[in-house]
């Protein structure tokens, strides 16, 4: 059953996308690369939740990440002082101090990683490697790999010298990877409200969705001359040690305080949608509830049972609206609620930047680059958050064969 209804959902996201492709005829043409990508996509899905091997991988880092959790609440226990200690004597159970704050931890390591020239290493031959099966140009591949590593804003400064010449249909593509992937410097906080291994499968299968979505939804070839890429894969060049980490503390540090007023702002309206709704004469659902009926035959029809449909398709609308963060606190909430198949669904789904606000961030992250790019994306905006949005439900439904 589970095969059917992955199968059924698989070919139901490839029908979304189809339908708001820029070039259908094309698109057509592009099977062979994408069932090449979709058995990749459900070969890792395949190791990663069903071997000996995949779990020892994914015990590794996930072991690997507590202890960099840990490290870091030597630090923020230093700066925080008794705010730290909980009534029972143990850690205080504090979101901001236990899963943002240790971001900077991990941002630091990727500066050293960055300087070392370890992290531009692995992208380009991961680069390199994904051109050999994704059917498109090396700047695809390598923004690729790169925002699999990099945050959103971040992964283009290495593309700065390609950004003025990019037409449109290739700066959607590179924005597409930006907004279904995720910050390695937050994988950790993930870590800590989602089973690992769901994390790491997601990312591994976004990486490979986007080219499959992309080659329904915007398909086009790369002739050789266009393909010349001009990436700047050392934009830290020149700086000192010392002034690397700093700025890389530094981004940390936004990142996890533009997290955290994210946070306090859309979940404190989404508490007064939800009360706005109960105070309407007869209506006895909230706000969230009724987000969960419009998605839930999405939910459904990518394997999700229907009776918990209803409550999955809640939580992916929330992620749209806001983000994955507040959609996974929702999650961890009422996770016990769901069937192990639906948890693993619902996991891999809420794991990428695929929301509406990626948009302001992406599309400002290129401007300051490159104005005229900047206002290319921002163009594309919506149909950017529909291609992101069905990466995510394409890695939902593939899991759910496995699961």
């Amino acid at each position: 059953m589970n095969i059917l209804m992955g199968i059924i959902g698989i070919l139901f996201t490839f029908f979304l996308a189809w339908l708001v492709s820029s070039n259908r005829k094309l698109a057509f043409k592009k099977w062979k690369n994408i069932v090449i990508l979709l058995a990749l996509q459900l070969v890792f899905a395949f190791i990663l939740l069903s071997t000996g091997a995949g779990q020892f991988v994914i015990e590794g880092l996930a072991n690997g990440f507590n202890a960099l959790l840990g490290f870091a609440a030597e630090g923020v226990g230093f700066v925080m002082g008794d705010l730290m200690v909980g009534e029972d004597g143990g850690v205080a159970d504090v979101f901001f101090f236990n899963v943002l704050l240790p971001i900077i931890v991990i941002s630091a390591l990727i500066g050293i990683l960055q300087y070392t020239k370890i992290l531009p290493l692995i992208i380009r031959g991961l680069g390199i490697l994904l051109t050999k099966v994704t059917g498109m140009g090396y700047l695809e591949s390598y923004n690729g790999a790169a925002s699999m590593l990099l945050g959103q804003s971040e992964v283009f400064i290495s593309l700065k010298n390609q950004l003025p010449h990019l037409p449109k249909h290739r700066l959607y593509t590179l924005s597409a990877q930006a907004m279904s992937s995720v910050s390695l410097s937050i994988v950790g906080a993930y870590m800590t409200m989602l089973d690992p291994q769901y994390v790491v499968t997601a990312i591994v299968l976004n990486l490979f969705g986007t080219y499959v979505i992309v080659h329904i939804l915007n398909p086009y070839d790369v002739t050789d001359a266009e393909d010349e890429a001009d990436v700047d894969d050392n934009p830290d060049a020149g700086k000192s040690f010392f002034q690397i980490l700093g700025d890389y503390i530094m981004d940390g540090a936004k990142v996890a305080m533009t997290v955290a007023a994210m946070l306090i702002g859309y979940i404190a309206l989404i508490a007064i949608l939800n009360q706005v709704f109960l105070l309407i004469p007869g209506m006895e659902i909230t706000f969230q509830d009724v987000l969960g009926y419009i998605f839930m035959p999405l939910a459904f029809l990518i394997g999700i049972p229907w009776s918990e449909a209803q409550q999955a398709g809640s939580l992916m609308a929330t992620k749209l609206i806001t983000n994955e963060f507040v959609a996974m606190l929702d999650y961890t909430a009422i996770a016990d609620d769901f069937s192990r198949k639906s948890q693993a669904m619902i996991s891999v789904f809420l794991v990428s930047f695929a929301n509406f606000s990626s948009i302001g961030i992406i599309a400002g992250s290129v401007k300051g680059l490159h104005d005229g790019s900047g206002n290319k994306v921002a163009t594309f905006g919506l149909k950017l958050v529909y291609g992101a949005s069905l990466v995510s439900v394409l890695t939902a439904a593939v899991v759910g064969i496995f699961a």
